[in-house]
């Protein structure tokens, strides 16, 4: 039943040659077998999925394989019965074989080594007295602004944190890691010697004083309550002495310069990033497998679908959890195969990659210390070892992550300084009550604002209307698939229509700032504590085992709590429910260092954007350049703001986006054709003298062996010439000429001669070179925008209807995410790409991308449809489509059922109003509000109420005889403040 492969080292010269030919070949091997120096066994049920893995791996299929088969099938590991007879003439081989595996005994013990860089001290101090010295020097330099001088609590305050300071020291000390707090100190504070902005923290790190001191974190641990023993427990375990790991995030485009100040400062030989390896997951090893299998991709696609999305799923468990998946693979020979060898794949390495944030430095090179991989991609040096292998073995990795908020946060704080003259303003600085900024988050007017920006968060700002950071730093950690259920409690008792019940008066410290919910880690520690009389330590590994479901180690800690909350007088009922309830949340709870750390970049990018929206989204949207969707997006978000966002202009425009005055400028390098030579030469002319007064001095003054004919026609196209003439069809008649009579006059200046007309005072002619021809049309404007820039900025093509659209679409680019899979949805939209498809019944379907005001959206219109419309569809006429929505793992897509232009759908009568309801999300309140727009909309037309429960059931009732409503745009409007976006339909 077992057979296999061996690669000799030593035999004969035919079979070397085999051997070498096997190896050259590696990963196009197709029989059922393996190669391998470590005698790996495959059974035969597993050789067809041997086969499939190499085909995944090589990106090829079964059929592309059979045409690289040997001729023979003795390329396989032998088993021992066939040695002994392959060698019987040899007998005494097989026994020297295995005397020399007996003789080998290696044993290699590396958990307790740890390899740390060295790091020099000043002044000849060892690491634990220079990591002393640093921490309370920055804690003294801290201590005013914590405790508040002159208080009269501040010297208490001052021994609690002195207290905190120390304890931490001696256990980061006893546990010989004063090295790593040093190293980690010593980037991150020469990342902001050189303004280089550095995240407030991130993970358990934030419970740390001593890193707080050190600046390695922002977050006053203390103030909100962060424990150092959480930390401990993650990074610092006494019981289980293991690496520290503290991640740090740094600005996108200054990480790279930190990595290269580690390199310089330990070498290069002992600094390198890490492999990381792609693993065969549920849906995806499913569709490889599929692909591998040539299964058409429509089949695969809907046996994908089934499976569940839930993170981590397994395939096994996707099966027991859908019937559907269950009974496609009982019924279906072909699905059954493709789930079966996809099982025997799932979970193995796809693919080797560079860990995003991994770095790894050792003490001495790194080659002694582990095998290293040369990528084929970019040959960039990596470690062979993964990221958890390389802590096995006593290496120290790092995580240097770059995110992009902080680029934002930085140039932010650049156009404030240079276009306001603040100097001083510091985002380290601003307040934590600041009304504005929670007045713009309580709108939910979050676009661009970290972690706070989804639709479903904007719909639970606005329900909960936050009034402090302690607020943010719940929703952060509510709003994740398990705890969202959690949500209507949380909201209710803040806005005080649920009562908050204590279980024990002792809870409500620990509960008080969280409305009586359990969201945190940090509370169920907090509540064994109180309760049950734990340790800190003993209370987090009561709170690990809760939260990974540990049925064990529950059971062994239930009657050591109820113990506990016996000695502090609990009944032991109460002290069961209490125990019930941490049992049940425990699973739940978020790191509260983490969301706390967060939560200051979120309210930094709130603050910035409600006092400098103009800088914000500036610095915003040239993060995002190279994004179009988001470009979109954030420029319909500045026109919701009052705030234009203005074409290129040849005398404002520079490199990127720019504030000019209360607007903002598109950049040069936007402009389709237009390359870097070009720009640079367009800003340098400009720097060098005023700004350009007409199109001849702007060809006399830029260097035109860097702006060609086609930067030229381009920058007319998009209107980046509009300040010195308006009409760009009559520049675009007549721009040659005078672009080489100025090339001319260049070149006569570089040849030593001067005309007449080079004179200071000769009127210049521009004017008169162009042809007197009208301008082009309105909609041949926007599409030579549209050409040149990726989107439409002074206008689109549905701005026109959009006093009526909103009463016939009820879903944008924006929305449909948030809607139900399976819902019905009507959008409008200009066709920005057709992909054509031949189905097996070799008729035509297409998928159609349109464009709306906030960004695309793709259309799946299938044969009979798209026969039947393809006339509109190429008309260039926006469009009105309804259909179902289909939300799969590339995001959310529609099934056209109709489609017609917008023009057409305005001019169609409505008869009924149409009220969604979702029931999880609204209360008594929601519905009295409903009623009263009722009653002031009374009209002629039919109303109806569907209430959509969470499990996708619908019930619908009639608002009857006698309570008609209008069909208008301020009852959709009104209706749709209180039930959310698109809720209010015209049918």
């Amino acid at each position: 039943g077992n057979f296999y492969l061996e690669i000799m080292e030593n035999g004969l010269d035919e079979q070397k040659q085999v051997n070498k030919q096997l190896i050259e070949i590696g990963a196009k091997l197709s029989i059922p077998m393996v190669a391998t120096n470590d005698c790996h066994y495959l059974n035969r049920e597993d050789a067809e999925a041997h086969e499939v893995l190499l085909c995944v791996q090589t990106g090829t299929t079964m059929e592309d394989e059979k045409r690289m088969r040997f001729k023979t099938d003795e390329f396989y590991l032998k088993s021992p019965d066939e040695m002994k007879k392959s060698f019987d003439y040899c007998p005494e081989a097989i026994a020297n074989t295995v005397e020399i595996a007996e003789k080998c005994n290696l044993t290699l013990d590396l958990g307790h080594l740890f390899f740390l860089p060295n790091y020099e001290t000043e002044k000849g101090l060892s690491q634990e007295e220079y990591l002393a010295q640093l921490a309370r020097e920055g804690l003294e330099r801290l201590m005013p602004a914590i405790a508040g001088e002159g208080s009269d609590s501040a010297d208490d305050t001052r021994k609690i944190y002195e207290k905190r300071l120390e304890l931490e020291l001696a256990i980061i000390n006893s546990m010989e890691f004063p090295g790593y707090f040093l190293i980690v100190s010593d980037f991150v504070n020469y990342s902001k010697k050189k303004n280089i902005p550095v995240g407030p923290g991130r993970g358990s790190a934030a419970g740390s004083l001593v890193a707080y001191a050190l600046g390695i974190t922002d977050i006053d641990p203390i103030r909100y309550g962060l424990f150092f023993e959480r930390f401990l427990k993650r990074f610092l375990n006494p019981s289980r002495r293991s690496m520290p790991d503290i991640d740090i995030d740094f600005c996108m485009e200054g990480r790279d310069e930190i990595i290269r100040y580690v390199t310089e400062k330990y070498g290069s030989d002992q600094v390198s990033q890490i492999i990381t390896f792609g693993k065969m997951q549920a849906k995806a090893v499913v569709r490889d497998v599929g692909r591998a299998l040539n299964m058409p991709y429509g089949e695969v696609d809907t046996i994908a679908k089934m499976i569940p999305p839930t993170l981590g799923i397994t395939l096994k468990q996707a099966i027991k959890d859908e019937p559907r998946l269950a009974a496609e693979q009982k019924k279906n020979e072909k699905v059954k195969r493709l789930l079966d060898l996809s099982q025997s794949l799932e979970g193995l390495n796809r693919h080797a990659s560079t860990h995003a944030a991994g770095v790894v430095i050792s003490d001495i090179p790194l080659v002694e210390r582990v095998p290293l991989y040369k990528s084929p991609n970019n040959d960039d040096i990596v470690t062979q070892y993964s990221m958890n292998d390389l802590q096995n073995v006593g290496l120290t990795k790092f995580d240097f992550l770059g995110l992009r908020t902080l680029t934002v946060i930085r140039d932010t704080l650049k156009f404030i300084r240079e276009g306001r003259g603040e100097e001083d303003f510091s985002i380290e600085a601003i307040p934590l009550d600041d009304e504005d900024t929670y007045k713009l988050l309580a709108k939910g007017q979050t676009d661009g604002v970290f972690q706070l920006e989804s639709s479903g968060m904007k719909d639970l700002l606005i329900s909960i209307k936050p009034d402090c950071i302690e607020d943010i730093i719940a929703l952060i950690s509510l709003y994740r698939p398990g705890p969202m259920t959690m949500i209507p409690d949380y909201v209710a008792r803040k806005q005080g229509k649920q009562k908050i019940v204590y279980e024990d008066p002792r809870l409500e410290d620990v509960l008080k700032e969280t409305y009586g919910t359990i969201i945190y880690q940090e509370q169920v520690m907090q509540i064994a504590g109180a309760i049950g009389g734990y340790s800190m330590a003993d209370a987090d590994n009561l709170r690990r085992a809760m939260s990974k479901k540990k049925v064990s180690a529950m059971e062994k800690e239930s009657p050591k709590f109820l113990a506990g909350a016996k000695k502090n007088k609990i009944p032991e009922a109460k002290a069961k429910k209490i125990w019930d309830q941490m049992e049940t949340f425990a699973g739940y709870g978020f790191n509260k260092s983490h969301s706390t750390a967060y939560t200051m970049i979120s309210f930094q990018t709130a603050y910035l954007k409600a006092h400098y929206p103009v800088e914000f989204m500036t610095a915003l949207l040239t993060s995002e350049k190279n994004n179009r969707d988001n470009i979109i997006k954030y420029i319909s978000s500045c026109k919701d703001m009052g705030i234009n966002v203005l074409p290129p202009d040849i005398n404002e425009s520079f490199t990127d986006f720019s504030v000019v005055g209360d607007n903002i400028r598109f950049g040069l390098s936007a402009v389709k054709n237009v390359g870097n030579g070009a720009v640079e030469s367009i800003i340098l002319a400009r720097a060098s003298k005023e700004k350009f007064t007409s199109f001849r001095d702007f060809c006399d003054r830029v260097d035109m062996h860097r702006i060609n004919k086609k930067v030229i026609e381009s920058l007319i196209k998009c209107g980046a010439f509009d300040s010195l003439e308006k009409n760009r069809c009559r520049l675009m008649e007549g721009y040659e000429d005078i672009a080489l009579a100025a090339q001319r006059r260049n070149r006569d200046r570089m040849n030593g001669q001067v005309s007449l007309f080079d004179q200071p005072d000769i009127e210049d002619t521009t004017q008169q070179h162009l042809p007197d021809v009208p301008e082009w049309d309105h909609d041949v404007l926007l599409s030579y925008e549209k050409e040149m820039l990726g989107f439409y900025i002074t206008g689109h093509p549905l701005l026109k209807y959009v006093d009526s659209l909103n009463t016939i679409v009820d879903s944008d680019s924006l929305t449909l995410s948030g809607k139900q899979d399976g819902s019905t949805v009507a959008v409008a939209g200009v066709v920005n790409n057709v992909k054509e498809t031949t189905t097996k019944k070799k008729d035509t379907m297409a998928y159609v991308t349109i464009e709306d005001l906030k960004g695309f959206i793709t259309v799946v219109v299938f044969a009979d449809l798209y026969r039947n419309s393809i006339s509109i569809i190429r008309s260039e006429e926006p469009l009105y489509i309804k259909g179902r929505l289909d939300i799969g793992d590339e995001g959310a897509k529609i099934v056209a059922s109709e489609i017609t232009t917008v023009e057409e759908a305005i001019k169609t009568p409505f008869s009924s109003v149409h009220f969604m309801i979702d029931t999880e999300k609204s209360d008594g309140d929601v519905v009295e509000s409903l009623k009263a727009i009722l009653d002031r909309r009374r009209g002629n037309h039919a109303g109806y109420i569907h209430l959509l429960s969470p499990n996708g059931a619908e019930t619908i009732i009639s608002l009857g005889e006698g309570s008609e409503v209008e069909i208008s745009e301020d009852i959709k409007k009104e209706a749709d403040e209180i039930l959310g976006p698109g809720a209010t339909r015209f049918m």
